[in-house]
């Protein structure tokens, strides 16, 4: 066994994982004590990549070869790189001769390596000339980025992690950090046990892990993040908790701001954000009092169609109390994805260019393109994310090439972007994964490398790059994002009859040492550093220029910034509402967010059922009160519809819900949810309820807030099929499964299991389902033959069939009445023997066979421990809080590996006797 140093490739904390493989495969992993993102700490998420690129697996859901279709409808077949490149390039210049550069567009991904991004940044901005280039990290970063550049001068988090072990307080705003950035939670947690007096102020709507371990918890109302900052920044003017020799000397701009925030009084701001006035005079009197506050903020902020504005104004209120450029305080943004840093600084977006140049700047066109070696960059702005569908669906774009993401799950108003994409006249979709729901839309799949086979280099959240190496070959006919780009390049140029390349790489290498070369006198200048650097002196941070000893640890320390002049600017912020607001119509606010163990559109995370077992199938969660008022138990089935489109859940009651708000996981697509969906519209997941509404600055889209009405659904028809299944064939089975779920009203698919595997489908209508269509997802279970038991009642059309294998349950299959789930599953999960039942399998009760206990709901996913098993240890110990954590992790051992279920443990703790302990 080998073992290889690389980085986790979910979320931008940039963990150093070591890949432990023998010959092409991956045995496990742990993380790299040498790495200082995480000294050897794994989340939940990462501590299984290995199991995400089990052979098994990849057989099943890895795009392999090249395929190509003919024409529309056709079925794609496979191809050789040769021929699809040249077909692609075909297609490229006759499009660009009959309708110009902007014919075409590129949508790539903050989950492309450093390398991969510059590339297409240069094949769309200096070949093709057109800037419609632009990443999914326009959805999760760019409000950051504007922010920071209008207050800051640069898109450069000042901050660095070991500033949260240095801080008195930690401001955490629109950021579950517990379950989106578990690794950098546990250093808040580490920071709270060194320092008892270290204050953490948690801003949420919901009251999530992270707020509830928070020393004050602001449920603002959604949206108004502005209210608070201004609010907050007109209490430290009051008491004089700003520093007026600083803001003179190193900013720009306070008096107007000064003069709008006198407007935002105590009493203004607690009614609009709905918080009380202590709480808010609390939280201001801590951030301005601290010697150092730390402001840690996410997709709370960003994803708003005001996001520009929330960012800016919490800089301004770290300006004016002089919270920045000293150890332990700074606005410090934390990055979604692996990459997105990377992605910001090779330019990798409409309106930017390489080493954080300005697209809009004459003189940044003309230093790219003498650097390129092209006579101009193209100054008309590009399309950003949203837009460019837009444009794709109103034919202004012919061709569409897209890169390692999946937008036919993860943008919004789902709708709009699935008619692009029928209307687009060329899609091309470069991906490892042919499982996502983008892929049926690809004229051309090209096959990507992904995670463990990969060379080149990434950015954390803290401006660290780290090398990144492949542990195994490139399987089947896969090429790295790079590779292909320049392959294609090439043979465009010869179409195009240019007289030289611009893409002379042969290694990531090459392409690497040329964006350094663009950073030469930039903010993140990086001429200083190189692959052996990184190599042989472990991950650095930038600026790192020519002849420095090292990297930047935190930024502004003189007080000089990255504006002209050198002063920070005070940007003047006013608070305005959210623009898809709740009325009569839509009463519900509907938010969105992380699971603890999933990522994104769980391309990867999916294929490990284990990640399942803490979260197991779609839901929206809403408070009691919400439903009690409309008679809603937990399980029952509602219409969730915003003003775009409605999606049907089963509805949660959850405690960390304000009444009038909503949650549901941005993770449900597609590929997990589906079903005719109301009215027989189509839903395709959360994102066919989200809002498009774009952020001025920074075109990011509004998916954090949208209003909704919710209804009971009337269906009492239900169905359900689980079992176990052949790991090599179960990803296969819920790719066979997705067309059919579009026959029921409502529909999910899941995977679950731990060391076998298995699938679930849940499905309801408002009408019994054609038994054809029953029996052939009951084959496709294997629930057929001589071992099935079988109990029929088609008057009441209820249906029980179930499959034994050697003494226990293999799969299961519930019609019209399937109360039974409520022990079968767990038989079926404990493989529990079922001789001793006998005829009670068939029987319709709900109750489970006298002396077993269902398991419950699994909370530490990495030692498989679930809620009862903690109960019941809670009952026999005593002492405090820590002394009953310590307790339980000496007896269960949960929470002692990667730490992500610590919080729910707590929280468990405190409500052991159905009260705060």
């Amino acid at each position: 066994m080998t073992e290889t140093k690389a980085t986790c490739c979910y979320c931008g904390i940039g963990c150093g994982v070591l890949i432990q493989s023998e010959g092409q495969q991956v045995l496990g992993v742990r993380g790299d004590p040498a790495h200082p993102a995480n000294f050897g700490r794994l989340c939940s998420k990462g501590s299984t990549l290995h199991l995400s690129a089990n052979s098994l697996v990849q057989q099943q859901v890895r795009a392999l070869y090249p395929e190509m279709r003919g024409s529309r409808g056709e079925p794609r077949l496979r191809s050789d790189w040769d021929t699809v490149l040249q077909h692609l390039a075909g297609q490229f210049a006759r499009t660009l001769r009959q309708h110009g550069p902007d014919s075409v567009g590129f949508y790539i991904s903050g989950q492309l390596l450093t390398e991969d991004y510059y590339v297409f940044n240069k094949l769309a901005k200096g070949l093709i000339g057109t800037n419609n280039i632009d990443s999914n990290s326009r959805l999760c970063m760019s409000s950051a980025v504007a922010g920071y550049k209008q207050t800051l001068g640069a898109d450069a988090p000042p901050a660095c992690y070991e500033d949260i072990a240095l801080a008195e307080v930690i401001f955490i705003v629109g950021s579950n950090t517990a379950y989106a950035h578990p690794i950098l939670y546990r250093r808040i947690e580490d920071a709270r046990l060194a320092n008892p007096n270290l204050k953490v102020i948690a801003v949420d709507p919901r009251r999530t892990d992270t707020a509830r371990e928070a020393d004050l918890h602001l449920a603002i109302q959604p949206g108004t993040d502005v209210a608070l900052f201004n609010g907050m920044l007109h209490i430290c003017l009051w008491e004089e908790l700003v520093d007026g020799a600083y803001i003179a000397a190193h900013t720009e701009g306070f008096a107007e701001l000064k003069q709008t925030v006198r407007d935002y009084t105590p009493a203004y701001v607690a009614q609009t954000c709905g918080i009380t006035e202590a709480d808010l005079l609390q939280a201001a009197r801590w951030f301005g009092q601290s010697k150092a506050t730390l402001s840690l903020y996410c997709q709370g902020l960003n994803q708003s169609a005001s996001g520009t504005a929330k960012n800016a104004a919490l800089i301004n209120l770290h300006l004016a109390t002089h919270q920045i450029g000293k150890p332990g305080a700074g606005p410090f943004s934390l990055t979604g994805q692996p990459n997105a840093m990377g992605g910001r600084e090779v330019g990798g977006m409409a309106n930017l260019l390489s080493g954080h140049r300005d697209l809009a700047n004459a003189a940044h066109r003309a230093e790219v393109a003498a650097l390129w070696g092209v006579p101009e960059v193209p100054a008309a702005p590009g399309k950003t994310a949203v837009e460019m569908f837009e444009a794709v669906r109103l034919g202004e774009i012919k061709i569409l090439w897209i890169v390692c993401t999946n937008p036919a799950q993860s943008l919004p108003e789902q709708n709009l972007i699935r008619a692009a994409l029928e209307k687009a006249e060329l899609v091309i979709v470069q991906e490892a994964y042919a499982s996502t729901a983008t892929v049926p839309y690809a004229d051309v799949l090209l096959p990507a490398t992904t995670w463990a086979e990969k060379s080149g280099t990434v950015t954390n959240s803290e401006r660290r790059i780290s090398r990144v190496n492949a542990a195994l070959e490139q399987p089947g006919e896969c090429r790295h994002d790079w590779e292909i780009a320049t392959a294609f390049a090439r043979k465009l140029e010869a179409l195009l009859e240019k007289p030289a390349t611009l893409f002379p790489y042969d290694t990531p290498e090459q392409v690497w040492n040329e964006h350094r070369a663009s950073t030469r006198g930039r903010d993140l200048d990086i001429t200083g550093l190189s692959y052996a650097i990184l190599e042989n002196q472990g991950p650095q941070q930038w600026p790192y220029p020519e002849g420095a000893a090292g990297g930047k640890q935190r930024l502004y320390e003189d007080g000089v910034f990255a504006t002209a002049n050198g002063r920070a600017r005070f940007v003047n912020t006013a608070y305005q509402p959210v623009k898809d607001a709740v009325d009569a119509r839509y009463p519900f606010a509907l938010n969105t967010g992380r699971l603890r163990d999933q990522w994104h559109g769980m391309s990867r995370s999916g294929t490990v059922p284990q990640l399942f077992a803490h979260v197991a199938e779609p839901a929206i969660a809403m408070a009691r009160s919400d439903m009690e008022r409309r008679f809603l138990n937990s399980g029952d089935l509602v219409h969730v519809t915003s003003r775009r489109g409605s999606q049907i859940l089963p509805v949660q009651e959850s405690d960390e819900q304000r009444a009038g708000q909503v949650f549901i996981p941005m993770h449900w697509g597609e590929e997990f949810l589906s079903g005719r969906g109301h009215g027989g519209q189509a839903s395709y997941g959360v994102n066919t309820l989200t809002s498009p509404a774009l952020d001025p600055s920074s075109r990011q889209p509004e998916l954090k807030a949208a209003a909704v009405k919710i209804l009971k659904a009337e269906l009492p028809w239900r169905f359900l099929a689980f079992g176990w299944v052949p790991q090599e064939q179960a990803w296969r089975l819920q790719q066979a499964l997705r067309p059919l779920l579009r026959e029921f009203a409502y529909a999910s698919c899941t995977p679950f299991g731990r060391e076998k595997t298995g699938i679930l489908l849940r499905a309801a209508d408002d009408y019994a389902a054609a038994p054809e269509l029953l029996q052939k997802i009951e084959t496709l279970f294997g629930i057929h033959g001589a071992e099935v038991l079988r109990y029929d009642d088609a008057r009441r059309g209820n249906a029980r069939h179930i499959l034994v294998k050697n003494g226990a349950l293999a799969a299961v299959s519930l019609a019209g009445d399937i109360s039974a789930e409520s022990w079968l599953k767990a038989y079926l999960l404990e493989q529990e023997p079922v001789a001793k039942l006998g005829r009670l399998l068939l029987m319709p009760s709900t109750s489970a066979p006298q002396g077993f206990k269902p398991r419950g709901k699994v909370v530490c996913s990495c030692l498989n421990v679930a809620d009862t098993e903690i109960k019941a240890t809670l009952a026999k110990l005593d002492g405090s809080a820590d002394q009953l954590l310590a307790g339980l992790q000496t007896r269960l051992k949960c929470g002692t590996n990667c730490g992500s279920c610590v919080p729910e443990i707590k929280k468990m703790i405190l409500f052991r006797d159905g009260v705060p302990a």
